[in-house]
């Protein structure tokens, strides 16, 4: 059994059950082909399938899976009832019987897509389950609450790859700055093979990467050198993002960290990094703030008090991805993100979730600034999970 297969124990089914019924759902419909829909895969524990299969789990009585009739090496750890078809008819009067109890049925489904994360369902089959008399809603609170949620021992993994990756992060800066020093300047592609080298030399060997780049190539929120890319030099504005995980069971880190290859940072630049890290800062204590008052917290929410600290600035115009993404097992989470730009999500931000707050202003062929730290909600509030978030550019050479 797959360490996150929680619907093949009757635990798990529990809980489940008990909230859909919170919920006022009658039912949670699962979709699994070829991988196509990583939540449903984790829950339901199968590694690999070549044929549709649904699950249903009903808000009360018996879970059913309706599989393939080669599909049983697949399933073999399903312990609830089966439903088998091999045509494409039997699959379709076979499903009608899965859903004659018709309903409300959540699946990984998003109006407008405006939650892609959990727009995992192809609208084919979308059409052919609404052809049963059923009204089909967005799952994504079920996927936040048993998907997204890390463990405690995630957690604690969490914070000691937190610990690895500023520590990375500092010795690249000062890397950087020891070249610049004995007369021989690295560049940003020689300086993320370093990174990357130190990630896995740490024990980070999952979804270890990072971002290098100077002044007007880090305008380009997802810039990557081209070879050796360009040389880090006496002047230079520096932004590096590094991220990774110990396992894929783990919950990676993920940060960036800005620094400037000199004494003494210029008025502009120091008045861009300002509102970024005001903005950073204005997240967490807006979700500390809710969650003092007993409210609830949603995702766009946060989006809207990160950026607005940006506009008032005068920069809101370069700030063009939303605030942060989710973190769970994947570097980019499907629980709730923090954004009211690129998409609208309207997801809780419930006790047990991990996400990034990454405000970030970028002129184009100019100067890119960003400051990035991860959030995990915990019983007592937010809990920023590494060390202490960077207060000002670090400042790395002499005049």
């Amino acid at each position: 059994m797959k360490p996150d297969a929680l619907l093949l124990s009757q635990q798990g089914i529990d809980a489940v059950q008990s909230e859909l019924r919170a919920q006022g759902l009658d039912g949670w419909l699962l979709y699994e082909f070829h991988g196509n829909n990583p939540i449903s895969q984790s829950l339901i524990g199968i590694e690999w399938s070549s044929r549709r299969g649904f699950v249903l789990v009903p808000a009360e009585g018996e879970p059913v899976a309706l599989i393939h009739a080669i599909e049983g090496s697949s399933w073999r750890l399903w312990p609830w009832r089966r439903m088998g078809y091999s045509g494409w008819r039997e699959l379709e009067s076979q499903l009608g019987e899965l859903l004659s109890g018709g309903g409300r049925l959540a699946m990984e489904i998003s109006p407008r897509s405006s939650v892609p994360y959990v727009d995992q369902v192809p609208s084919g089959i979308v059409d052919l389950v609404r052809e049963h008399d059923v009204e089909l809603v967005s799952s994504g609170d079920l996927v936040s609450t048993f998907h997204s949620r890390w463990t405690e021992e995630q957690l604690v993994e969490h914070r000691t790859s937190s610990q690895v990756v500023a520590d990375v992060a500092s010795r690249a800066f000062r890397r950087a700055a020891d070249a610049i020093r004995a007369g021989a300047p690295t560049s940003e592609g020689a300086l993320s093979d370093w990174i990357r080298s130190e990630l896995n030399a740490a024990g980070l060997h999952e979804e270890v990467d990072c971002i290098v780049a100077i002044g007007p190539r880090a305008a380009d929120p997802h810039y990557h050198p081209v070879d050796e890319g360009e040389t880090i030099d006496r002047g230079d504005l520096l932004l590096i993002d590094l991220w990774g995980a110990p396992t894929v069971e783990s919950c990676p880190a993920d940060q960036t960290w800005m620094g400037y290859m000199g004494a003494s940072l210029d008025a502009r630049s120091q008045e861009i990094w300002e509102a970024v890290r005001d903005a950073r800062d204005a997240g967490v204590r807006f979700i500390r703030d809710r969650f003092d008052a007993g409210e609830e917290i949603r995702g766009f929410e946060v989006d809207d008090a990160v950026r607005r600290v940006i506009e008032d600035r005068g920069y809101g115009q370069y700030f063009v991805h939303r605030t942060g993404h989710s973190i769970d097992t994947s570097l980019h989470g499907s629980g709730p993100c923090l954004d009211n730009l690129e998409t609208r999500d309207d997801r809780k931000l419930i006790a047990g979730v991990g996400f990034s707050i990454e405000p970030g202003i970028y002129l184009a062929d100019d100067i890119g600034v960003r400051s990035e730290v991860n959030v995990f909600m915990g019983d007592d509030g937010p809990e920023v999970t590494g060390p202490d978030p960077q207060t000002e550019v670090f400042l790395l050479l002499d005049d």
